[in-house]
């Protein structure tokens, strides 16, 4: 047996700084039962009763070197775990949402100092990966423990107005694995649609805001129902139901425009906070139906960034584009450049805006208006409101809810009012018309929020090769505040 080594004066200093590290970090995590590892830290530098290295002292060349790569994978593991749960976090843009502020392709560091990082709820899971490992296609991560949600104090106390948030997707608690990329509330409710229309029921289409409050809601579980029975039957379309914690459903990536306690309310396309007009961010793009003069060159579409996405639409030989994205500035520049004969705003939709269960006449283009929930304030519920904040009281407080002969029941008890636990914030894309946002699946509560993109470390145009513009040189680098 190799005789243990005895500690240096450099291993004392190393345990004492790797030690005052430690307890400074379960100082700002409030996490005491991480002093139970204190004395290993102590152990591995000093006392060495526990023999860290036994793989070195191995005869066998190959299961040394082996063991030499899984050591260091695991420190590495350890490590990236830690600086992504409460540092710092690649993410990528996935689709055109935040356009033409966000491009798809950008690759960004989230730090979750801004806002304070939240202590894992579910903490035994793999680095790297939200929810699925690949090749395996099973969960990432262990469902117990779980932890309740806290967050540890951070640069700021959450999101402020106009900040770009990286958040969990509130609604995606439950997926269809076959459709992940589909809101599983808004499927069962379209899905149930088609089922019952083709069954001639007209009883959804009959429905109106005066519609009184229990009949809406009894032609809404109906189709609902029949949505979630049919997505059941049919697994081979639709993939297995899971259901997924919070901490481990997909990232979103939007613009904060509402914020705990104030009212929003979105006219002719214009966000108004509290009564008063929010500006538009530069970037912010509109979809068109364009009738061409001439289509503009290949050079322009490059310059103004105008993707195949975005004229995935157009009708070349027609030289119409049903529906085409553009920010205010690019619109401008293919007029002067005379390369429209029409332009007019492509007609707003009105299906399935957030709250999915209640009869409304919005648009996304005139919303609301609508109260944002805020921690500790008590908001007055109504039967015609309650759709608006059933999901809040419900599914993100923890609550039960039941309306029993036109009155309101929250854990067993009548009440005509709820006082809030969380906070709450409205979150929309500047893609204004190519978004999936709050406008269709309501509110971001506060243990959503995982952090602020701080810059574009990367951005890939997937329409360009390798060598004719795949890479956005002028945006690596780029501090996201700073784009407009």
């Amino acid at each position: 047996m190799a005789q243990k080594r005895k500690p240096t004066r450099a291993s004392y200093i190393k345990a004492a700084l790797y030690t005052v590290l430690y307890l400074l970090f379960l100082y700002w995590v409030g996490s005491w039962w991480g002093l139970l590892v204190v004395p290993f830290i102590l152990d591995a530098y000093t006392t060495r009763y526990i023999n860290w290295g036994w793989w070195k002292g191995l005869k066998n060349r190959a299961a040394r070197s082996a063991m030499a790569w899984v050591d260091a994978i695991v420190f590495a593991l350890v490590a990236v775990y830690f600086l992504n749960q409460f540092f710092f976090q690649n993410f990528v843009i996935p689709s055109s949402s935040l356009e033409k502020t966000l491009l798809t392709g950008d690759y960004l560091l989230v730090s979750k100092l801004s806002y304070g990082p939240r202590i894992p709820q579910t903490p035994l899971s793999m680095p790297l990966v939200q929810h699925t490992l690949p090749l395996l296609e099973c969960k990432s991560y262990l469902e117990k423990p779980h932890w309740d949600y806290r967050r540890v104090k951070g640069f700021g106390d959450g999101p402020e107005l106009m900040d770009i948030v990286v958040f969990n997707y509130p609604s995606g608690d439950t997926v269809c694995v076959n459709v992940q990329d589909q809101d599983f509330y808004g499927l069962t409710y379209q899905v149930g649609q088609q089922i019952l229309a083709a069954a001639g029921d007209t009883a959804l289409q009959a429905l109106t805001p005066e519609t009184p409050y229990a009949e809406q809601q009894a032609v809404y579980t109906r189709v609902r129902l029949a949505g979630l029975d049919y997505i059941r039957k049919n697994p081979e379309q639709f993939g297995n139901i899971v259901s997924r914690p919070t901490d481990r459903r997909e990232n979103y990536v939007k613009r904060c425009v509402g914020l705990p306690g104030q009212t929003l309310q979105i006219r002719h396309n214009i966000i108004y906070i509290d009564g008063k007009a929010i500006p538009q961010p530069e970037q912010a793009q509109q979809c068109y139906q364009v009738r061409w003069k001439n289509m503009p060159t290949e050079d322009l579409i490059k310059e103004l960034g105008i993707s195949q996405e975005d004229l995935q639409a157009t009708d070349y030989q027609g030289h119409v584009s049903l529906r085409i994205p553009l920010t205010e500035a690019a619109k401008k520049r293919l007029q002067a450049e005379g390369c429209i004969a029409e332009i007019a705003p492509y007609p707003s939709t009105s299906e399935w805006l957030y709250p999915l269960n209640k009869a409304k006449t919005w648009t996304c283009a005139d919303y609301g208006p609508i109260w944002i929930p805020k921690r500790g304030a008590t908001r007055r519920l109504t039967l015609d409101e309650l759709p608006v904040y059933e999901r809040c009281i419900r599914v993100y407080e923890g609550n039960t809810l039941d309306v029993k002969n036109g009155k309101i029941y929250i854990n067993g008890k009548q009440t005509d009012s709820y006082t809030f636990k969380l906070n709450y914030y409205w979150m929309q894309g500047d893609n204004r018309d190519g978004s999936a946002d709050s406008r269709f699946w309501g509110f971001v509560p506060e243990d959503h929020v995982v952090g602020k993109p701080l810059f574009v470390w990367l951005s890939l145009d997937k329409d360009y090769g390798l060598f004719s513009g795949k890479i956005r040189w002028n945006r690596l680098f780029k501090n996201v505040s700073k784009i407009k």
